[in-house]
């Protein structure tokens, strides 16, 4: 590996990713965990949902829908790495645009432990259903699961570190196989009748179907919709990689809409095909008892080949989570370090990769410590509260942002290329902050209510301790700027060199 830039050398990020690059990115930053396993988990984070899991989906795509358009409006006018912090920052408050990505970068790097940490267990179903009975026990030993985790993780912390060409030979393919094998798992759902997996189920393990008896409950649903809102969260990380973004103001804003329409869109259907053919109220039974996937509910009425294809397609969309995820929690970090407000080796970039591999190498780290979070916790779910708080939080922001630009900064305002319309602009955001105000506070709710062993298993109280931290930092180091002679006005009025 060469040498980093040394301290008199331009630091400079590349722009080499093209749309499809970008739409992979999002793409693969938004699916994995989301689809194979929330849909159905749901069941068991959320009582009482039982066959609503569907609209509960619908009505968390609304938000999300206004928050994309929030993010390709602010993108189109600053297209520059570390997406959210810069726009917040540039066009609401330095304060808030620090303290809501620090709470979205430690949220997810949590995320992408917990990925890492969740993979595991689909490597141990592989072995399962080939009859490696050995192996899947050596993969349920703790210490033997924790280790896994961190080599692939940090696997794909070199593959970041390495440059963008080689990370998007590496997403792009697995993305494809990734729809390919999810396609198997929507045309199973469709094909097969419920009535072949309930004699399956009383062939091979002597039960009935349990008895479906739900009662509906907007609260319920509202409360469903919060948390799989999570599952839209990832079309983010193409706004972060906007300094290596070719064509940046058109191609920032179309990759987002491709990722979150089409990625809204497959959510939809492969939901919709599982539950097709597996009843909620099996679903709902299993997840109060264990740990359930798509995959694990599906190979009641598939083949054993088959339902190995499956399994890997999940593990290949788990895996795919974590490049993207990576490269966006680390320019968040690039961003920070171009202002000043983390130390200026944060963001040092690479001679030969251009990629600001402090960062990334850093990212790594913090995602190490949720993968043995997950471990200690022993629930996954944890790390997916903490960051749909903070992401909840970062997309509020965004289209308060919005609202706020042409009045906090009116340069930055004429230079927005998508959605012109003052009028438009001023109903997708206020719409969106509205809905976004409403999920946050029944997630908050949600999780207060919880009833766990320990406060730090609250994710609110987890990311309002991060929140402080970050208000710590940022007012060091801003104190810090201003005794150098910094001016601290333009600086944040301004968008950073390219």
């Amino acid at each position: 590996m060469n040498e980093p830039a040394s301290k008199g050398q331009t630091r400079t990020l590349s722009r080499q990713l093209g749309l499809l690059g970008l739409a992979a990115t999002g793409i693969c930053s938004m699916l994995g965990a989301s689809v194979y396993i929330v849909p159905f988990m749901i069941q068991r984070s959320v009582p009482g949902i039982g066959p609503y899991v569907l609209p509960a989906f619908v009505l968390a795509a609304i938000p999300a829908l206004l928050a994309a358009a929030a993010y390709a409006i602010l993108a189109s006018a600053m297209p520059r790495a570390g997406g959210s912090y810069v726009y917040a920052s540039r066009g609401l408050h330095p304060y808030l645009g620090f303290v809501a990505s620090f709470s979205q970068w430690f949220g997810l790097s949590i995320a992408i432990g917990v990925i890492s940490y969740v993979i595991i267990p689909f490597v141990r179903d592989v072995a399962v259903a080939l009859d490696w009975a050995a192996t899947a026990e050596w993969l349920e030993i703790g210490t033997v699961r924790v280790t896994l985790s961190l080599v692939l993780l940090w696997l794909f912390v070199g593959i970041n570190v390495i440059g963008l060409r080689f990370y998007e030979r590496t997403l792009i393919p697995l993305m494809v196989m990734m729809f390919g094998m999810g396609v198997i798992v929507i045309f199973a759902g469709f094909y097969f009748p419920v009535e072949t997996f309930a004699e399956q189920l009383l062939e091979r393990e002597g039960r009935q179907v349990p008895e479906a008896v739900s009662e509906f409950s907007f609260s319920t649903l509202l409360t469903a919709a919060a948390l799989l809102f999570s599952s839209f969260i990832g079309f983010d990380s193409i706004a972060q990689a906007g300094g290596e973004a070719k064509r940046p103001q058109r191609n920032l804003p179309l990759a987002i809409a491709i990722a979150v329409l089409g990625v809204g869109t497959y959510y939809f259907v492969f939901t919709a095909a599982v539950y097709n053919v597996v009843p909620w109220s099996f679903v709902a039974q299993e997840a109060l008892q264990k740990d359930i996937s798509a995959p694990g509910l599906l190979s009641y009425v598939l083949s054993p080949g088959w339902s190995v294809i499956i399994i890997l397609g999940a593990a290949i969309a788990l895996i795919n989570d974590l490049p993207a995820m990576l490269l966006s929690v680390s320019r968040l970090m690039f961003a920070w370090a171009e202002d000043g407000i983390f130390p200026k080796t944060v963001g040092q970039i690479h001679v030969k990769y251009k990629t600001p591999y402090i960062a990334v190498l850093l990212s790594g780290v913090m995602a190490s410590v949720g993968i043995l979070g997950s471990h200690l916790a022993g629930d996954f779910f944890l790390g997916i509260d903490i960051m749909v708080t903070a992401m909840l939080v970062n997309f509020l922001l965004m289209c308060v942002t919005v609202i706020a630009l042409p009045y906090y900064n009116p340069p930055l305002a004429k230079q927005v290329a998508v959605f012109k319309n003052r009028t438009l602009q001023l109903v997708l955001a206020v719409s969106g902050a509205g809905l976004l105000l409403l999920f946050l506070v029944v997630h908050t709710a949600k999780d207060l209510k919880a009833d766990v062993s320990a406060w730090y298993f609250h994710s609110t109280w987890v990311w309002l301790l991060v929140l402080g931290v970050a208000s710590l930092i940022f007012f060091w180091k801003m104190r810090q700027l201003k005794r150098s002679g910094v001016d601290l006005e333009e600086r944040f009025r301004l968008l950073p060199d390219e």
